[in-house]
């Protein structure tokens, strides 16, 4: 009952960056870990905002001004009688604006999440050891060398740049067919960024096990609808600027509470080094 309560899953999923924030309240001693990812954020931010955000607003703009200029043609041309379309029309405008910063505001948040779980993987590892031994009162770690370990990490950001590409282009390619195409382009680009959230806030207890991408993806998979809904409230929780400092390292440490909790209670063979 309480399975189907949830939604199979789909509620508890989108409650774990509280969980992960209750984890921490209860357990002062984990902030520690925080501090260090905290200042990279910081600092990242300062030229991804300044830089990204300041021209894509600028495009934002430009694209207003296009279709203010176009729609307001069209408003001209309209007969007496249909005149009333033109409050529609604004509102269109409106709303297209709205749609286009709140995607300028996610791509600005996924591109510090990129660089900033990338830049704080150490301390986001100590982290998710101390909670995986928290939460389950062990820790499992396939040991590798530097060399070996270091291979895995830039291995696993490019094959997520080859998923992204082979995926991203195609709905790239949509946004050519107005109506359906564009509306298929972000929904599809909001999934695409979804999974992209998952695996990397699920990826430290999963590296820990030396699972291979393919096998990483296929938790993220398996745990649908769960992971759907945590991917969605963590992508959120980043695109908030300068919210997003701080909701980066929760949602890396409720990564790591939803893999104990969900995961490592089921069989998960671990891939050879």
């Amino acid at each position: 009952m309480k399975h189907i309560l949830s939604g199979f899953g789909l509620v508890t999923g989108a409650t774990y960056p509280l969980r992960a924030l209750k984890t921490f309240i209860h357990n002062p001693q984990l902030w520690q870990y925080l501090a260090i990812p905290i200042l990279v954020n910081l600092v990242l931010a300062g030229f991804i905002y300044s830089g990204l955000l300041f021209f894509g607003w600028q495009v934002v703009d430009q694209v207003r001004v296009d279709l203010s200029a176009w729609l307001q043609q069209i408003i001209i041309n309209l007969p007496q009688w249909l005149s009333f379309l033109q409050y529609i029309l604004v509102g269109i405008i409106y709303l297209i604006k709205f749609l286009l910063v709140v995607i300028l505001l996610v791509a600005t948040g996924f591109i510090l999440m990129q660089f900033g779980v990338f830049l704080g993987a150490p301390w986001y590892g100590q982290l998710s050891e101390k909670l995986e031994k928290l939460r389950t009162g062990k820790l499992e770690i396939i040991e590798v060398n530097i060399f070996q370990d270091l291979g895995r990490a830039l291995l696993f950001e490019l094959k997520k740049l080859v998923l992204i590409a082979l995926i991203g282009i195609p709905l790239l390619i949509l946004n050519f067919f107005p109506g359906v195409g564009t509306l298929l382009s972000t929904i599809g680009s909001f999934t695409l960024a979804t999974l992209i959230v998952c695996l990397d806030f699920f990826d430290s207890p999963l590296e820990r096990r030396r699972l291979k991408f393919r096998q990483k993806l296929g938790i993220v998979g398996r745990s649908i609808p769960a992971s759907a809904s945590f991917g969605l409230v963590c992508l959120g929780l980043i695109s908030i600027p300068l919210v997003n400092l701080f909701t980066i390292p929760i949602c890396v440490a409720s990564g790591t509470l939803f893999i104990c909790d969900r995961v490592l209670t089921k069989s998960i063979k671990p891939s050879q080094p």
